[in-house]
C-alpha cells in the first residue's frame, strides 16, 4: 500500500491543476482575517484591503479580506466530491481599528459563505484552546462596564456537499471498514468541545515565515482525516502552511495535495516529512497502547467487550470495529521538492497484536475476512 502526496506553491484561488469533483475531504486552516499578523497577505491580493486598511475602516477590510477567501471556497466546491466534507480551523478576531474595537465573526462569514455555495453545514467543534495566562483579560479590568470576555477558543466548522456518501462495491465497503475508529476514541472525537489539544509551536528557523504562520497541532488535522475519510482517500489544504494537514495525511494513509502561497514554508514542510515514518509509527503504537489501557479498564468494571479484531486479535467494543487497520508507514520517498510517496506495512507487526490476558476473547480470530490494511478503493490520476 503506497500513499501520494503533492505540494503547488501557487495560489489556492485557482486550483487548475485540480479537476472537477477529484477531492474526498478538505482540512485546512485559512490566514484569519483581521488578524494583524495576516493583514500583508491579504493586501498584496487585494487592493480593496489596502484602502480599507489604510482608512482605518475595518467592516470594509473585515469584508474584503472574505472576499479574497470566498474565491477560494469556491474552488473548493468545484474539486470536492459529492457526500465529501469540508473541515475548517477558524478563529474569530478581536482587534481596535481606528477608535473602534470590535469582535470579527470569522466563523459566521466562512460558513455563510459555504452555504451560500451550496454546501450543508454541520454541527461545529468549539476548539478550546489552552493558555497559560488565565487572569489576563481586556479592557477595563474590574470596572464595569468596558470590560471584554477573553477570547480563547477556535471552530473547526464541518459542511459536507451533498447527501451522505454512498459506499456502493464491496472494495469501497471493505475499505471503510478498515479505516474504522475505536469506539473510545469516537466518544471523545465526536464531541462538540475539544479541550485536550494543545496549539502547535512555531520553531521556524526564518523568523519571516514564522511570523505568517500560524499552524494547528498535529493531532486536529489527524482526527479530522480519520473522521471524515477512509484509507486511499485524497484530502486537499488549500493554505498548506508549514505541511501539518499533508504529514498528518501520511500517517494516516491518505493521499494529500497541498496548495501553498508562501515559498518560504518549503523547508519547514520538507524538515516536517522527513519525520513522517517515525511520528506516523509513533501515533499508530500511542492508540493501540491507549486502546488497551481501555480494555483493561473496562474489564476491571466489570462491562463486557464482546467482539475481536480479525487482523489484530485484540478486543473492540463493537462489531464495527473487527476490521479496524492503522497503517504503518515504513519508507517515505521524495521525488523532487514536491511530491512525495509513503509506503505502508502489509502486515501489523508482533508488539501490536497484544494478548488478551484480562480474561477476553482468544488472541486471533481467525473466522471471516482478514489480512492486509486496503490499497486506494480508486486510482486517482491527480498526480
Amino acid at each position: 500500500m503506497e500513499s501520494r502526496h503533492r505540494i503547488y506553491f501557487d495560489n489556492s484561488r485557482a486550483m487548475r491543476t485540480i479537476g472537477d469533483q477529484s477531492i474526498d475531504l478538505v482540512v485546512t486552516s485559512p490566514p484569519y482575517p483581521m488578524i494583524e499578523m495576516w493583514d500583508q497577505t491579504f493586501a498584496r491580493q487585494s487592493k480593496p484591503v489596502f484602502t480599507a486598511m489604510e482608512k482605518a475602516d475595518g467592516n470594509l477590510g473585515f469584508e474584503a479580506m472574505h472576499r479574497v477567501l470566498d474565491a477560494v471556497w469556491a474552488e473548493v466546491v468545484r474539486v470536492l466530491r459529492p457526500g465529501g466534507f469540508v473541515c475548517i480551523n477558524v478563529g474569530d478576531a478581536t482587534r481596535k481599528v481606528g477608535d473602534r474595537f470590535m469582535l470579527y465573526p470569522n466563523h459566521a462569514r466562512i460558513l455563510s459563505a459555504l452555504y451560500d455555495k451550496g454546501l450543508s453545514p454541520l454541527p461545529v467543534i468549539i476548539w478550546r484552546k489552552q493558555t497559560n495566562a488565565p487572569n489576563k483579560f481586556m479592557g477595563s479590568g474590574m470596572l464595569p462596564a468596558g470590560a471584554y470576555v477573553t477570547l480563547e477558543h477556535e471552530y473547526v466548522l464541518i459542511l459536507r456537499k451533498g447527501d451522505k456518501r454512498e459506499f456502493d462495491t464491496g472494495e469501497e465497503k471493505a475499505a471503510r471498514r478498515r479505516s474504522a475508529i475505536f469506539w473510545e476514541e469516537r466518544n471523545t472525537w465526536f464531541s462538540d468541545v475539544w479541550m485536550d489539544l494543545k496549539g502547535a509551536r512555531q520553531q521556524m528557523l526564518d523568523k519571516k515565515v514564522r511570523a505568517r504562520s500560524g499552524a494547528f497541532p498535529f493531532e486536529l488535522p489527524y482526527r479530522l482525516i480519520n473522521m471524515y475519510s477512509v484509507v486511499g482517500d485524497t484530502v486537499l489544504d488549500p493554505f498548506l502552511g508549514a505541511g501539518t494537514s499533508l504529514f498528518a495525511a501520511m500517517a494516516a494513509g491518505r493521499n494529500s495535495i497541498g496548495f501553498e502561497l508562501e515559498a518560504g514554508f518549503i523547508q519547514t514542510i520538507h524538515d516536517h516529512v522527513q519525520q513522517a515514518i517515525g511520528t506516523g509509527n509513533q501515533v499508530i503504537s500511542d492508540r493501540l497502547e491507549k486502546h488497551a489501557a481501555f480494555v483493561k479498564e473496562r474489564l476491571a468494571e466489570g462491562k463486557t467487550v464482546q467482539y475481536v479484531s480479525r487482523l489484530y486479535g485484540f478486543p473492540v467494543v463493537t462489531r464495527q470495529e473487527t476490521d479496524i487497520c492503522l497503517p504503518r508507514p515504513v519508507k517515505m520517498e521524495a521525488n523532487g521538492s514536491d511530491s512525495f510517496v509513503v509506503t505502508y506495512e502489509d502486515e501489523p507487526s508482533a508488539a501490536d497484536c497484544y494478548g488478551t490476558d484480562q480474561g477476553a476473547a482468544p488472541v486471533r480470530d481467525t473466522g471471516g475476512e482478514a489480512g492486509p490494511c486496503p490499497g486506494s478503493p480508486k486510482q486517482q490520476d491527480l498526480f
